[in-house]
């Protein structure tokens, strides 16, 4: 991976808000084709992520194996995040595919660590994007956690409040209109934060672009 080191792309990467400490500035797309080579090494992964370099983070979760993927090595994992790339893949490519994915959604939203949280709000929106048989019940417990979150002024939690509640918004008319709802709400907190989240979600699930995306799921 060192071979395919680019400064200009670590730059590049600084001015999006991602940790670059120890990056080699390799794409995601490459990480991507190397997991695709490698396949599921779980091993591997392990020794990947306690490099701490943040290409390395990016291709552990694609290689572990979820099976091996225990509850200690997720805390130790997820206590150890600190860019909202390695954080959304993470959720992405290891979290969404366990059984524990709901629960763990709602418990690190609950909790102050600032990656850790937003792991939370990630794991949310990417459920609502991928668990496409999950019932529109299993979404409820993340509408009240997006709204007790709402108010948090760290950028990179607000941002995944905010997109957890779009996600959930456009799965289906019921949840739309639920989650349409909860921004009208989270209105109401007339905080600076909450008001972003809620305008910023109002004015993509009310869009008539979407609104009759939503209704021909339905049909």
């Amino acid at each position: 991976m060192a071979a395919q080191a680019d400064a200009d792309a670590v730059a590049g990467k600084a001015r999006y808000g991602i940790a670059v400490a120890k990056a080699f500035g390799v794409s995601l797309p490459f990480v991507r084709g190397l997991a695709k080579e490698i396949g599921t090494d779980h091993k591997l992964a392990r020794s990947l992520w306690a490099t701490a370099i943040p290409e390395c983070r990016l291709l552990a979760p694609m290689i572990a194996d979820p099976e091996q993927a225990d509850d200690r090595l997720l805390e130790s994992w997820v206590a150890d995040l600190n860019s909202w790339d390695v954080c959304d893949n993470f959720c992405a490519s290891l979290m969404s595919k366990l059984p524990v994915a709901r629960d763990k959604a709602v418990a690190w939203s609950k909790r102050d660590e600032e990656f850790v949280r937003r792991a939370g709000y990630a794991l949310m929106a990417t459920l609502a994007v991928h668990a496409k048989d999950a019932p529109d019940a299993a979404f409820q417990p993340f509408l009240k956690r997006i709204e007790a979150g709402a108010s948090d002024p760290r950028n990179f939690v607000k941002k995944a409040v905010n997109w957890a509640l779009r996600q959930i918004g456009k799965r289906n008319a019921a949840l739309n209109a639920q989650a349409i709802a909860c921004a009208v709400r989270i209105l109401a907190q007339d905080t600076a934060p909450a008001r972003w989240v809620a305008r910023d979600a109002l004015n993509e699930l009310r869009d008539p672009v979407q609104q009759a995306r939503i209704k021909a799921k339905r049909r």
